[in-house]
């Protein structure tokens, strides 16, 4: 079993990087144990210790949104760079053992289980002698502490979910406010959920969604529609401010009314259809939008045009603009 290096055994428990030399340890015992199964003898076993070592990308994904940011903040951007591509190399060797299993072809396996063997035990090294020290001397406290809320939100290896960390100042992710240092001013800034946006950056990302998006607050009222340029069903801004059983034609608003009532009633949180409308495929969907004490505080309709979604098939992993 791999001894954690004394600079993180120090560390308090919960402390990120302590977790990540627990999940290290799982990891070495792991890979040694899949490496001691034959898998044309116990497939199963074999499968199991695969779909578990697999939950590494759990990990992956800590770094790449937790760890690999504030770093960023700091200047050091190499392992957003070089260890991030590092990880989609050990993803993509994951997914063809993964055929290779599914294929039954074991030769395959071996090798390709070799290779992921050779990658990680090389990252893990990296990550003792480089990465988690220079991490320690850059990041302060409250990063640290600030990291360890939000590890919580992807998740670890582990089997059960480490110490929060610090233990006597945990607060939730979703009730999470403390200021954060910001590489921008968040001053005239609208404060969101997660991250601020100004009213011009706001309506320039609904602007250019692909997606028709209509609110109708509490009181059935049209407040807000999205104008993009290729819109599904016309709007104009006459509709804001109107009455919602307004907007719709005789034929259909009976089902909108419906909807809404069973919004409101609590019974329902989404409804969805799709028609055809002028040889292109529609996928038009309306969700019950509720405050966090669950009252209701109107409803979003969403149209999007899928005629081309429809027709993907297979994997595009590569750009090509023509």
């Amino acid at each position: 079993m791999r001894v954690i290096p004394q600079y993180a055994e120090k560390l308090a428990d919960g402390h990120p990087v302590k977790v990540y030399f627990q999940e290290s340890e799982l990891i070495i015992s792991i890979l040694k144990e899949l490496l001691s199964v034959e898998i044309s003898e116990d497939f199963q076993q074999f499968y199991n210790l695969f779909n578990q070592l697999a939950d590494i990308e759990k990990r992956f994904a800590r770094k790449e949104n937790q760890l690999f940011p504030y770093l960023e903040k700091h200047g050091w951007t190499g392992p957003s760079k070089g260890m991030w591509a590092f990880h989609d190399k050990i993803r993509d060797t994951f997914r063809s053992a993964r055929t290779a299993i599914e294929q039954k072809d074991y030769d395959r396996v071996n090798q390709l289980v070799y290779l992921i063997t050779d990658d990680l035990q090389g990252l893990l090294h990296i990550e003792e002698v480089r990465l988690f020290p220079n991490a320690l001397e850059l990041l302060s406290e409250q990063e640290w502490q600030e990291m360890g809320a939000g590890d919580s939100e992807i998740g670890w290896m582990l089997a059960h979910e480490p110490a929060p960390y610090p233990e006597q100042d945990y607060v939730h992710p979703g009730e999470d406010r403390r200021k954060r240092r910001l590489p921008f001013s968040t001053q005239d800034l609208i404060k969101m959920d997660e991250g601020y946006m100004s009213t011009e950056q706001l309506n320039l990302m609904l602007k250019f969604m692909p997606v028709d998006l209509t609110y109708v607050d509490e009181n059935d009222h049209v407040i807000f529609y999205n104008r993009g340029e290729n819109r599904v069903f016309p709007r104009s801004a006459g509709i804001i401010g109107r009455e919602v059983k307004f907007c719709h034609p005789p034929k259909s608003v009976n089902v909108v009314l419906d909807i809404v009532e069973a919004f409101k009633a609590g019974t329902q949180d989404n409804a969805e259809f799709w028609i055809d409308f002028k040889d292109r495929k529609i996928h038009i969907r309306y969700f019950a939008i509720r405050n966090e004490e669950g009252d209701y505080k109107g409803v979003i309709e969403m149209s999007q045009d899928i005629t081309d979604i429809l027709k993907i098939d297979g994997q595009k992993r590569l750009l090509e603009w023509q």
